[in-house]
């Protein structure tokens, strides 16, 4: 078994250190660009929305589903009609 030490030799071509070198570049350019954009998302405003307002669009689409669920809850109840007429029609 061979010990890695400060006489051992490692041979790379040129190829091999060419893609060490470009990973590394692009790493620390990703690095270099996530700080900025940590930066320009400090200096970003403050949302606009107030608490009042943010409970007023909540409660707004809230009741918007629940008049939709009952839409679709008398949509099953006429569709439901319809398929027991349908069964009758068909047994007579």
């Amino acid at each position: 078994m061979k010990t890695i030490n400060e006489q051992t030799k490692i041979n790379l071509d040129l190829k091999t250190l060419f893609i060490i070198l470009g990973f590394t570049i692009s790493m620390v350019s990703m690095y270099a660009k996530l700080q900025a954009d940590i930066e320009d998302a400090k200096n970003l405003p403050e949302p606009t929305l107030s608490a009042t307002e943010w409970e007023i669009k909540d409660e707004l689409i809230r009741t918007t589903i629940m008049q939709n669920a009952e839409g679709i809850e008398d949509i099953k109840l006429q569709l439901n009609k319809i398929e027991d007429r349908l069964y009758e029609i068909k047994n007579q």
